[in-house]
C-alpha cells in the first residue's frame, strides 16, 4: 500500500525519547553598512572599523563577499537565553563601532536604496573563486540572510532530518520576511531576497536524497568534476554544514527585530529536535512534497504571513495563523525541554504586529501619504531600519 502523503503540518507525536544532548545552536547575521547621511551602502568598508570590530569580537565578525556587508557569528549556544545574550552583544558592539565612523547597520534581507552595480567585492581568495564563476550574479548578491546552525546528537542523520524539515521551511521564511524593496522600488513581495538569490546555482529547496550516501555521491561528483571545491558551495535553503556537525538553515531573511531572529532560531531548533526524536514524522517525503514546498516558498516570498500555505494531506490552503498554531502545538514538548517556550511563542506576536517587511511598507506608505517623493519615502524606511536594527 502506498503511504499517505505527508502534511505540511503533522499531528503531535507522543512519547518523545529524552536524550542528554541539548541540540546546541548558533546564529549568523549579515548586515548592510549604511551611511545615515546618504541612506545607502558603502562601496568600501573602512579598514579601521573592521579592525576595531575584530579587536572587540575576534573571529565572530568578518567581511562578506561585498564590502558593503558585514557578518557576525554567535558562539555555540545551549539555551535561548545564551542566544539572546550573544546577539545583543554582537549587534550592539558592531553598531556602536560603526557609529564612531558615522555609519549604521541595517538588518534586512535587501537594502531599500542600494544599487548592486555600485558594489565592490571583498579581496579574499574564496570570493575571487565565487565571483569568477558567478560574474554579474555575484555582484548582484546584495542580500543579507540569517543562518541558524543546530547540532544533532548523531550527525550522520543530518540528511535524513533535512529531508523531513523541508515542508516547514516556508513557514520560517514567512516569519522572517524583511525584503520588500529592491533598487529603490517596491517589489510587491514581502520577501524579495530569495528571488534574487535563486539566480545563483545550487540554491532553493534541496532535492530529495533517499539515503545519506546519495548526498555524498552528489557532492563527490561535483567536486571530482572540478565544478565546486567542496560542499560549502552548495547554497540551498538548508544544508548539512561542512564546517560543523550541524544542519544549517539558510532560508530566512535577516530579521530587523532581534526578538524575531531569536524566534526563528528557536522554532527551527525545536523542529530539528522534534524530527530527530520522531523519525516517523514526514517520513513519506516524495518529490510531490518538494513541489508543494516550492509553491509554499513562493507564497511565503509573495505574501509572507498574510497568505496561506498549501497543506498537502488535506489539499487545502491553510491560513498562516492556523498553520502556526498546529506547528507550535506539535513542538510544544520540545520547546519545554529546550526552555524556549517564550521565544517560539513570539511567533504569534509577529503575526499580530507584522514582520519587518510590514514595518518598512507602513513607513513608506505613511511618508507617501504625507506627500513625500518616492526617494524621500525610501529614506524614511532606511531611517526606520537603522533605528530598529540597533539594540535598545
Amino acid at each position: 500500500m502506498k503511504p499517505a502523503a505527508p502534511s505540511v503540518v503533522v499531528p503531535v507525536s507522543r512519547g518523545a525519547r529524552p536524550i542528554s544532548q541539548d541540540f546546541g545552536f548558533g546564529i549568523e547575521e549579515e548586515y548592510f553598512i549604511t551611511s545615515p547621511r546618504t541612506r545607502t551602502t558603502l562601496s568600501h568598508m573602512p579598514q579601521r572599523m573592521l579592525d576595531r570590530a575584530r579587536d572587540a569580537l575576534g573571529a565572530q565578525v568578518s567581511r562578506e563577499m561585498l564590502q558593503s556587508q558585514i557578518e557576525v557569528v554567535s558562539k555555540v549556544c545551549h539555551s535561548a537565553a545564551e542566544g539572546r545574550e550573544e546577539m545583543l552583544h554582537l549587534r550592539g558592539t558592531v553598531c556602536a563601532i560603526a557609529s564612531d565612523y558615522d555609519l549604521g547597520l541595517i538588518a534586512s534581507g535587501t537594502h531599500p536604496m542600494a544599487e548592486w552595480a555600485e558594489q565592490k567585492q571583498t579581496d579574499k581568495p574564496r570570493y575571487d573563486v565565487v565571483m569568477d564563476d558567478l560574474r554579474m550574479l555575484g555582484q548582484r548578491n546584495l542580500l543579507c540572510g540569517q543562518h541558524v546552525h543546530v547540532s544533532l546528537p548523531d550527525p550522520s542523520r543530518r540528511v535524513e532530518v533535512m529531508n523531513r524539515v523541508v515542508p516547514f521551511l516556508p513557514v520560517l521564511l514567512a516569519l522572517s520576511t524583511s525584503s520588500p524593496f529592491w533598487k529603490k522600488h517596491r517589489t510587491g513581495l514581502m520577501g524579495y531576497r530569495l528571488v534574487a538569490y535563486d539566480e545563483l546555482p545550487r540554491t532553493g529547496i534541496p532535492p530529495l536524497f533517499p539515503e545519506p550516501a546519495d548526498y555524498d555521491r552528489y557532492i563527490e561528483t561535483l567536486t571530482a568534476a572540478g565544478v565546486i571545491p567542496d560542499s560549502s558551495y552548495i547554497w540551498w535553503a538548508i544544508r548539512p554544514s561542512l564546517k560543523y556537525p550541524t544542519l544549517e538553515l539558510r532560508v530566512a531573511d535577516c530579521c530587523t527585530h532581534i526578538d524575531d531572529a531569536l524566534c526563528v532560531a528557536a522554532l527551527y531548533r525545536c523542529l530539528i529536535r522534534h524530527l530527530y526524536l520522531n523519525p516517523e514524522v514526514n517520513a513519506g517525503w516524495t518529490e510531490i512534497t518538494r513541489l508543494v514546498a516550492d509553491e509554499n516558498k513562493w507564497r511565503a516570498q509573495r505574501y509572507g504571513i498574510d497568505g496561506g500555505l498549501v497543506d498537502e494531506a488535506s489539499r487545502r490552503l491553510l491560513s498562516f495563523p492556523e498553520l502556526l498554531d498546529r506547528i507550535l502545538t506539535m513542538v510544544g514538548e520540545d520547546a519545554k525541554a529546550l526552555n524556549c517556550e517564550a521565544e517560539i511563542g513570539h511567533a504569534r506576536e509577529i503575526v499580530k504586529r507584522g514582520t519587518s517587511a510590514h514595518g518598512q511598507l507602513a513607513v513608506y506608505r505613511e511618508a507617501r501619504d504625507h506627500g513625500l517623493s518616492r526617494l524621500d519615502a525610501l529614506k524614511k524606511v532606511v531611517d526606520w531600519l537603522l533605528d530598529t536594527t540597533r539594540p535598545k
